[in-house]
């Protein structure tokens, strides 16, 4: 089992998730380091000696991808675009090489795609947004689309707003609540799509395992909410007093101190996992703050 950049946050917690179910992940990542879980040395971008681990890999999942909690300068955006491309194609290139392909590919992408679409339901049939973050996702999901490989099915899990403890956006929210900083954020109405970790990994198994799973998929659960109820449920859970709400003049100042984009906290899209849903699974956390709760109750 190959998890390309799998050294994140999502990473970590798949690894766990797929060792509990008796899989051997092998983690490709830039800087291998000692640990439970063996890592090998890749770039992302060129073929080299870690190919060999996806000889006769039960499953390729393609976490890979620069973050883009970051100033979107003309660098970093050719670096976010590259990243995700550049991995697509030498996982494409790597996979035709293979005597005995992998019988399925999991790629993340992302529920960006939709853009900042207000409050209306977006399934993976609607079409997509527009801005930086959607050319970013259009032309990631098309790079997907022009790997061919008959012997490999395809998966792409557009996944939303992760919910989990050892990293990820939720992290830094949770931490700004506790310093008195979690009120709701420009005009708090913009939808946060979000599921819980758990059912993250979930999904990616049944994704490996369920031969039928193909073509794209909106990985967030059911029950997206607006970012006021996010933030009201988050003070409640983490035990913080009314916090005062972040004018959206504030939030881009803030965004630009702390070297990152007021568009990631002031757009917002209600993705809905439609697909998901017609084909029987089952969400474990469709309750914003029961799942927080099961995050961050011990607090």
């Amino acid at each position: 089992m190959v998890l390309a950049g799998g050294s994140g946050f999502l990473g970590r917690s798949l690894a766990r998730a797929l060792e509990a179910r008796g899989y051997e992940p092998v983690i490709l990542t830039r800087s291998p380091r000692p640990g439970p879980t063996r890592e090998v040395a890749w770039d992302g971008k060129t073929v080299g000696p870690w190919c060999s681990e996806i000889e006769g890999a039960a499953a390729v999942v393609n976490l890979a991808g620069r973050s883009v909690d970051c100033r979107y300068t003309p660098e970093n955006r050719r670096e976010i675009l590259a990243s995700r491309l550049d991995s697509v194609r030498v996982l494409g290139e790597a996979l035709r090489q293979c005597a005995s392909p992998p019988p399925v590919w999991i790629q993340a992408v992302s529920l960006a795609i939709l853009g900042n679409s207000g409050d209306s339901p977006r399934d993976e049939n609607s079409p997509p947004g527009s801005g930086f973050s959607v050319d970013v996702c259009r032309q990631w999901e098309a790079a997907c689309a022009e790997q061919h490989l008959p012997a490999t099915r395809m998966v792409l899990l557009r996944i939303g707003f992760a919910l989990g403890r050892d990293g990820g956006a939720l992290d830094k929210l949770a931490r700004l609540t506790r310093w008195g900083l979690g009120g709701s954020v420009g005009t708090g109405q913009q939808y946060v799509s979000w599921l819980h970790i758990e059912d993250l990994d979930a999904l990616v198994l049944r994704a490996i395992e369920d031969p039928s799973m193909h073509g794209v998929y909106n990985a967030t659960g059911p029950s997206p909410v607006t970012n006021a109820e996010f933030m009201r449920t988050l003070r409640h859970v983490l035990h913080r007093p009314w916090s005062p709400p972040v004018p959206a003049w504030a939030v881009r100042l803030g965004a630009r101190l702390m070297g990152t984009e007021a568009e990631l906290a002031l757009s917002g899209r209600r993705g809905l996992p439609r697909r998901l849903q017609e084909e029987g699974f089952v969400f474990r956390h469709t309750d914003l703050s029961r799942a927080l709760k099961d995050l961050y109750g011990k607090t």
